[in-house]
């Protein structure tokens, strides 16, 4: 496995730059994914920031469960709302197939110990076919007995090993399927605002199950999410390649008002869905957000309100001067 340049990767000081304006921009959640993202060498820091921050009102984040103990000594010191638990099978020779690692038994441990604190716990599954089909009535049983939310996501296109599926075979309508055979008395229940999945619970169960359609993409009318890569990308579509290199700013001497105004110019100028998002993509890696369509262009649902431009940005710690209105009104163009 090849690993980017530590040089390409966002520091840490530079993540920390970058939540506190989104965070004064209104953004309040925030997850950390992977991989496993505590890897990442001054990871503490970051959480510790999140965790002191005005803005930041909920952190989460997704992990493989394999670093356990490091997660959990300090969980309620950084007030994480919510754990993710990548587990795609309950059989140890179809983990260790799926994941190259001989670690379910430790993964589990993860899972015991996560429920026994104040966090809400989700389990990740990505349903895959031909690998671990037959683990998804085995996972929606940890339900019954655990305060746990399992959630089956439809395979990515590009997952594993970047596959093209035209067709999905397993897509989130035959992953409900199999769940209603397997528990005909299924209740669908209610998702909360702004949910990826689509969830259901059996009844008497401890737990619930989600169903994430990430290929068929039916959330995206009212998806509100962005992303950030490790390498400085803004996405804000699971589907594009990225918008705006925040890196490259940075680096190129931005202040933080002038960050802002490109991280509102990309806001609302999101692609309609992940489909319009996928085909705009497709040929080139776009560097201007000015070509995705109106965020009030949408085919269904509704897109939840983004700020515009303050006139007036809170100080940052980072500026001694912001830009002139004049540079504002020419980002993106």
């Amino acid at each position: 496995m090849k690993f980017k340049p530590q040089r390409e990767l966002l520091s840490i000081d530079e993540m920390i730059r970058i939540t506190s304006i989104l965070g004064r921009l209104g953004i309040s959640k925030i997850r950390l994914t992977g991989g496993e993202p505590f890897m990442r060498k001054g990871i503490d820091r970051l959480l510790d920031h999140f965790a002191a921050s005005e803005y930041i009102r909920e952190c989460s984040v997704t992990t493989n469960g394999t670093l356990g103990d490091q997660l959990l000594n300090k969980l309620e010191n950084w007030n994480i709302a919510t754990v993710n638990l990548s587990l795609d099978s309950l059989d140890r020779e179809r983990f260790h197939q799926i994941t190259r690692r001989d670690m379910l038994a430790e993964v589990l441990r993860t899972l015991d110990e996560l429920l026994r604190r104040p966090v809400m716990v989700k389990v990740n599954c990505v349903v895959m076919p031909g690998q671990n089909t037959q683990d998804i009535l085995p996972l929606a049983e940890l339900t019954r007995s655990k305060r746990v939310c399992v959630r089956y996501i439809e395979e990515m296109p590009f997952s594993g090993g970047g596959r093209d599926h035209p067709t999905l075979e397993w897509n989130h309508t035959r992953i409900l399927a199999e769940l209603k055979a397997g528990f005909p008395n299924l209740e669908r229940i209610e998702d909360p605002a702004h949910s990826t999945a689509e969830h259901y619970r059996i009844p008497g169960a401890e737990g619930s199950l989600g169903i994430i359609p990430a290929f068929s993409r039916t959330f995206c009318g009212s998806c509100n999410r962005i992303r950030m890569t490790a390498t400085g990308t803004l996405k804000t579509c699971l589907y594009d390649h990225g918008v705006l290199d925040i890196k490259a700013k940075m680096r190129a001497g931005a202040s933080d008002k002038e960050l802002s105004a490109h991280f509102l110019a990309a806001f609302s100028n999101r692609a309609q869905d992940g489909f319009e998002a996928e085909r705009r993509t497709s040929s080139t890696r776009p560097a201007l957000v000015k070509k995705l369509a109106p965020v009030g262009k949408k085919p269904s649902g509704s897109f939840e309100p983004l700020p515009s431009l303050p006139e007036s940005i809170p100080p940052s710690p980072f500026d001694d001067e912001g830009p002139s209105r004049e540079s504002m009104s020419t980002i993106g163009g």
